[in-house]
């Protein structure tokens, strides 16, 4: 292409961001309008357009999104929040505890956003019989679900953004991120607790309601509940092995989305409307937006000047990437954060340098980095919004003062993670 496209582009593209950034508008709508500007003005032909969309990503969000909408209707996730809190016995520092290693485990095998609004509902209800203040918990469950999400291929858009661009599974995120994700949860906690311990304290009257709950009345469908947890079971599995069989994860996903809407005879028009599609072509148009610019070459002359700029070592480009990363996702969208991130990183790679560690900064950074600020990851405003609704208050400065700290400390921790085993 010549390079008299690299002005519209690169126009196209920060006026895109901007008004994505600035939420003054739909961001879906943003996104579309961005990328077919792409093809009016000839950056890209219709047919480019389309072949830079990473159908990957699109058809593994697809695959679990059809899953969860199938298996929340079972009643599980309420079942296990409340069972967690009765083994708590109405400690609120218990309940804090489990519910946090619930809301990260789940966010690792289903996704952050999808576990705060099954989980989230559930915390109310408790809070509100023991007579607590639910924000303590709203923000810990939260941050912990960013965490969580952090540590595999499906648990945050990012990871699962970098995984559809690169060879690396499920398995290959959860051994290289799973270990530090696990030492910055347990540091996580430790420092919630300080923070928020004066504020866990109850009657022993409202402790004893918390064995009143029933969480066998919460299944509503025993038999959907079976085939979907084998399906679930079977997919997480199919994640773990599928390069063996020479698949992709959105195969995988999709086979198993494909197979419950079969055996489970739920109305499929109804669950497929379900599916986020704003997030689905939000995702396409950020494909386009970005394959435009990688298409004309400006990714490229980036990355020269990036490499340039830490003169080809791997460690300074290493760190930059997870620090610009981290405090980037704080404040912005990590989505087309990590959709810009990702073409650069392969042009750095084609210069010859090993790209292996800067993948796993660039998931660092961009998932936990979402814990900085309320407007830093989806699964943040989606608990802001649910607060403000009861009557609760949660500001910027508010989430600012808590999570903006730890998120500094997970950082610095992954820093040394990847200091110690990767540069």
């Amino acid at each position: 292409m010549e390079n008299t496209n690299f002005l519209p582009a690169i126009i196209i593209f920060l006026v895109a961001y901007g008004i994505i950034i600035s939420e003054k508008l739909n961001r879906t709508v943003v996104a579309l309008l961005g990328a077919i500007a792409m093809v009016v003005f000839h950056i890209l032909s219709q047919e480019e357009a389309f072949h830079v969309i990473d159908f990957n990503t699109i058809g593994l969000l697809v695959g679990m999104m059809t899953i969860v909408n199938i298996l929340k209707r079972t009643g599980i996730f309420q079942y296990i929040a409340i069972k967690t809190a009765k083994l708590s016995k109405g400690s609120p520092w218990k309940i804090m505890l489990y519910f946090s290693v619930v809301t990260a485990v789940a966010s690792a095998l289903l996704d952050n956003v999808t576990t705060i609004l099954l989980i989230a509902p559930v915390t109310f209800v408790i809070t509100e019989t023991l007579g607590l203040n639910p924000v303590p918990f709203l923000i810990t469950e939260v941050l912990t679900a960013n965490i969580g999400g952090t540590a595999t291929l499906i648990g945050d858009p990012p990871n699962i953004m970098i995984g559809g661009a690169t060879n690396l599974s499920f398995m290959d995120f959860l051994v290289n991120l799973g270990p530090v994700v696990v030492v910055i949860f347990i540091v996580v906690l430790f420092l919630l607790k300080f923070i928020y311990g004066s504020q866990l304290k109850i009657s022993e009257e409202n402790k004893a309601k918390i064995a009143e709950f029933d969480e066998t009345k919460t299944i509503t469908d025993p038999v959907l509940l079976k085939k979907s947890g084998i399906v679930l079971l079977g997919t997480i599995i199919g994640f773990a092995i599928h390069q063996s069989f020479g698949l992709e994860s959105a195969t995988i996903a999709l086979l198993g989305a494909g197979i419950l809407l079969l055996i489970s005879k739920v109305d499929v028009e109804e669950i497929l409307t379900e599916v986020e599609w704003p997030t689905i072509f939000f995702f396409m148009g950020l494909f386009i937006m970005v394959g435009a610019l990688e298409e004309i070459g400006v990714i490229e002359v980036v990355a020269n000047q990036l490499i340039s700029l830490t003169h080809g070592n791997v460690f300074v480009t290493t760190m930059l990437i997870l620090w610009v990363a981290a405090i980037a996702s704080a404040f912005l969208d990590n989505i087309p954060f990590v959709a810009t991130m990702i073409p650069l990183i392969h042009s750095i790679g084609a210069t010859g340098m090993d790209t292996t560690p800067l993948w796993w900064a660039l998931a660092l950074g961009a998932c936990l980095g979402g814990n900085g600020s309320v407007v830093g990851a989806t699964a943040n405003v989606i608990v802001s919004g649910m607060l403000h609704k009861k009557g609760y208050k949660l500001t910027f400065g508010d989430f600012l003062k808590i999570g903006f700290p730890l998120m500094l400390i997970s950082v610095f921790i992954s820093m040394i993670y990847l200091i110690i085993f990767y540069v």
